[in-house]
């Protein structure tokens, strides 16, 4: 079976964009040109009567730039500080880009509290609920401002699974600066080999995991790529990791074209979200 037949049908998508994948390399600045085609392609979705999510990095770094603070080694209250400027500076941005095209945007800042909690997570689900009932495109990010240990160890590969469990995502799409899936880190090892499908997620597949692609702005390597496949194909979404070089990739994945890595869902009725992002906590 095709997988990527499949895709035009998704009705409720999850796309999560790295820290790196909107940036300039060279100053670290926004590079607005990714954002406005990355907003008109999340548009064109919604314009299909599509649900689309946007899970977004880049609040502290766009933070750091505001500041003129460059070193990478700030203790934790900096970068609290930093991400409380950059996600208003970011959201500003995304904003004005998206009432360009006629549509709301809205944000939700979130933390594993969210999720671990009950009631909390009880109302988060009914927040996007409404929000899509809206027609409003939400934007997602970790609460880095008030949550220490999500700007230490948290990511937004992670995130943008668990909030595709959430609200019952059926396709989940990470964009970053690596092809797909690869047999070793392709950055290192001229011999490694791509790996298109993946029909199931086997230990041997985990410990491909590496701990870098080459960014040093984001949080997340291969590793955490991998388990935000664990999270979101138990929860019933397949999921494709792709390169947000240019971002009209968005469409030509939705067309169902051969790009980037796909996963194939294999819902598990025991797969409790709550249990496990709990248990991350302990780790």
């Amino acid at each position: 079976m095709n997988l990527r037949d499949h895709i035009k049908d998704k009705q409720r998508i999850v796309i999560k964009v790295g820290s790196s994948s909107l940036q300039h390399k060279e100053t670290g600045g926004l590079d607005y040109i990714k954002l406005e085609v990355l907003v008109r392609e999340l548009c064109d979705i919604r314009n299909q009567g599509k649900d689309v999510i946007l899970v977004s990095s880049g609040a502290i770094a766009v933070g750091k730039r505001a500041v003129r603070l460059g070193k990478d080694d700030n203790p934790i209250a900096v970068k609290q500080a930093c991400a409380a400027i950059g996600q208003a500076r970011l959201m500003m941005t995304y904003q004005k880009i998206f009432s360009e095209y006629n549509h709301v945007a809205a944000q939700i800042l979130m933390t594993k509290n969210t999720i671990v909690d009950p009631l909390n997570r009880f109302n988060a689900h009914n927040t996007f609920s409404e929000l899509l009932k809206l027609g409003v495109i939400p934007i997602v990010n970790e609460n880095d401002t008030v949550a220490t240990y999500e700007i230490k160890f948290g990511d937004n590969d992670t995130l943008s699974a668990i909030v595709a469990a959430l609200v019952d995502a059926d396709l989940l799409i990470l964009l970053s600066d690596i092809d797909g899936l690869y047999t070793d880190d392709p950055n290192r090892n001229p011999d490694a080999v791509f790996i298109g499908q993946v029909e199931e997620l086997t230990d041997e597949l985990m410990d491909m995991g590496k701990e870098t692609t080459g960014s040093n702005v984001g949080t997340g390597g291969m590793n955490t790529k991998l388990l935000a496949a664990k999270i979101a194909t138990k929860a019933g979404a397949d999921m494709i990791i792709a390169n947000a070089d240019d971002m009209r990739i968005i469409h030509r994945i939705m067309d169902g074209r051969d790009i980037g890595t796909i996963f194939k869902a294999k819902k598990d009725e025991n797969f409790y979200l709550a249990d496990y992002v709990a248990a991350m906590d302990q780790d």
